[in-house]
């Protein structure tokens, strides 16, 4: 369980993001939608315990910033960062032993195949792509089969293959009981996936929206974003 209450963040005289409240349940992939600016980043990295900010974030019952919080929740951020001077390998071990992970092994060399990074895993962070910095954030992220899932911008950079392959972990994490946020400004890279979504403007949740509802009432999930992000609020 994701519980966000009072979401504020300021950078001197700019509000960020302006009172933000919303839940993500076990289960459910919500995702956060906006155009560039919107104030998506930020919320993910005050919830990722990565900014100082006003209100209350809880992750499985813990606030946010408290060692059993980050224990529960992985993190896929927009542009990664890998050590330079670890393998790839070496990364999912060093993760492995930080989370306390037994036989990690195998489940390491299983995401690593899905994410066609096999032959890389001896290859140092500093010598990787974008892309393949990218692959290894997710395989980074997922090992501990965390409770809650945050993801930022995650199919930026990734090939078909990827992005195919992280839909479909998602999918996987979600029938497991995991709770998903992912932020993202491309609109029709998360259509087949998401039950909630948080649209996003000027730092402020617009609407929240029900997969379940729209479907029922026969509306679109595009029509209500476009309408509020260059049109009149609902």
């Amino acid at each position: 369980m994701l519980t966000v209450a009072h979401l504020t963040k300021r950078y001197g005289k700019v509000l960020a993001d302006d009172d933000l409240n919303f839940q993500v349940r076990p289960g459910e992939i919500a995702v956060m939608l906006g155009p560039n600016g919107a104030g998506k980043s930020t919320a993910i990295k005050c919830i990722a315990g990565l900014l100082r900010f006003e209100g209350e974030i809880t992750v499985c019952g813990y606030g946010n910033k408290t060692k059993e919080a980050r224990r529960c929740f992985g993190y896929i951020p927009e542009l990664p960062a890998p050590y330079e001077a670890l393998t790839v390998y070496e990364h999912l071990e060093f993760i492995a032993r930080a989370y306390k992970v037994e036989n990690w092994q195998a489940a390491a060399d299983t995401l690593l195949e899905r994410m066609e990074m096999t032959d890389k895993a001896k290859k140092l962070g500093k010598e990787l792509s974008k892309g393949m910095q990218q692959k290894l954030s997710i395989c980074c992220a997922l090992l501990p089969s965390p409770k809650v899932i945050l993801l930022d911008e995650p199919l930026v950079g990734l090939d078909p293959h990827a992005i195919k392959e992280l839909k479909a972990m998602l999918v996987e994490q979600k029938n497991a009981g995991a709770t998903i946020l992912v932020s993202t400004h491309m609109l029709d890279s998360v259509e087949d996936l998401w039950d909630k979504a948080l649209i996003m403007k000027d730092g402020r949740i617009a609407a929240v929206c029900l997969r379940s509802d729209l479907e029922a009432r026969g509306e679109a999930l595009e029509e209500i974003f476009f309408a509020i992000t260059e049109g009149e609020e609902r």
